[in-house]
């Protein structure tokens, strides 16, 4: 295991490894400098993938039916092989709207992901920029052939019940209150 890829999504590029991947998700980890307590968020193909790893309330399908695929990243409750295996009680889930990357996730089931830039920089969304700077440091970094929004996904907390917009961003907050209400 442990390996490592690169691939174009709708809103920026990401690096990726599927969901119980230890090594993989270590290297994500050491190649991004990132902090171990910054969680990866974890991109799905379908509503089933999202299901298999955590609990989907009322509130999230409805965010779900009206904007995923797309740039929603919704926290919700972690299922509990998620919560033995990587420690996640709450995992950030989204579907990209973006060919290769539903490609690339139905293949390798939920991946694991983030931004590709060193943790706190802007994210790098030119593939030869990226090439340049990783192509001896992951498995495979895949071209794009669609145009990238270079806005992060807006993200969406449901927990407990609760609904907490995190971050704005493709998808306005009055979009995310008109579906709920």
């Amino acid at each position: 295991m442990g390996r490592v890829i690169i691939f174009p999504t709708d809103t920026v590029y990401g690096i990726g490894t599927q969901i119980f991947d230890i090594e993989g998700i270590k290297r994500i980890y050491e190649i991004k400098n990132r902090p171990l307590d910054k969680p990866l968020a974890c991109l799905c193909a379908n509503l089933e993938q999202i299901e298999s790893i955590s609990y989907v309330t009322e509130d999230a399908k409805k965010l779900i039916n009206k904007f995923l695929p797309g740039g929603l990243t919704l926290i919700l409750e972690s299922k509990e092989e998620v919560k033995d295996k990587i420690g996640y009680k709450t995992i950030g889930v989204r579907i990209p709207n973006s060919k290769i990357a539903l490609k690339i996730l139905e293949e390798n089931g939920p991946m694991l992901t983030t931004s590709v830039n060193d943790s706190g920089e802007t994210p790098m969304n030119h593939y030869d920029e990226i090439v340049n700077k990783y192509c001896k440091l992951v498995d495979k970094i895949y071209d794009n052939d669609s145009k990238i929004l270079e806005i992060p996904s807006t993200v969406v907390m449901i927990v407990n019940g609760k609904v907490n917009i995190l971050r704005e961003g493709t998808i306005k907050m009055d979009e995310i209150k008109r579906v709920l209400n």
